[in-house]
């Protein structure tokens, strides 16, 4: 089937950074399949994650379905690309039946793409991961694709406004060798595999991004155990109880 949306909205994305001047460094795109099912899986710390996701599969010509909650396809503006670039809908109240709908997809042969911590991680650090792309691909029987992403918390994140001025930010992209699911396995197991698969790749990408904070007002970004000022994961969970 034709796309007449998804391209067209690579395209303006693609516009809008080159405008904004932003610095994206890709590595490992290569492990993206070129055919067949796959599930890409990625740490979640900024809005515009599964653009930046999406662009990693471009060299090797796939693009990416993902899962986002079904808030974002009510929205008048966001509503009609989601669903015009046939991303999937998540109900938290039915979510066995974006569940299918992903499974149809990988079965087909595409890829579907989703953040296992659910939200955004306010901390920047990897929160803990939820079973469902260890189960869906075992049911499709398709490899989990991880990676990470640094940087894209500079430009639009929880709690802090969108910085959509020609500000040079740096975004580091780094993609893993795939992770098989084999049926047998417990899907647990091989969650925290993947866990750890993309923690590295986090740990990599932030060796590798080329700028630090400018002043103090700037460590925002940068994890706590980074030596920046960002929330710790257990004060996050603390005012997420409170």
């Amino acid at each position: 089937m034709a796309e007449l949306v998804y391209r067209p909205v690579i395209g303006a994305a693609r516009t809008l950074f080159k405008a904004l001047d932003l610095k994206i460094d890709t590595q490992g795109s290569e492990y993206i399949p070129r055919t067949g099912g796959a599930v890409l899986v990625s740490n979640h710390i900024s809005y515009l994650d599964f653009i930046f996701a999406g662009l990693s599969a471009l060299p090797q010509k796939r693009l990416v379905r993902f899962m986002a909650k079904e808030s974002v396809f009510r929205h008048k503006v966001s509503g009609p690309l989601m669903r015009g670039m046939k991303h999937i809908p998540v109900d938290r109240e039915q979510g066995e039946l974006a569940y299918a709908q992903a499974l149809e997809s990988l079965r087909s042969g595409e890829i579907i793409g989703l953040f296992p911590e659910a939200t955004i991680s306010p901390s920047f650090t990897l929160k803990s991961f939820k079973s469902g792309a260890a189960r869906m691909a075992q049911e499709a029987g398709v490899p989990l694709v991880p990676m990470a992403l640094w940087g894209t918390q500079r430009v639009w994140t929880k709690g802090r406004p969108r910085n959509f001025k020609r500000s040079h930010i740096p975004v580091t992209l780094r993609v893993g060798e795939p992770l098989e699911a084999p049926a047998d396995q417990y899907a647990g197991a091989i969650t925290r595999r993947l866990r750890d698969r993309v923690q590295e790749l986090l740990e990599a990408a932030q060796r590798a991004y080329p700028v630090r904070p400018r002043d103090a007002d700037d460590t925002w970004w940068v994890p706590a155990h980074l030596g920046g000022t960002a929330p710790t994961p257990a004060e996050v969970r603390a005012a997420e109880i409170g």
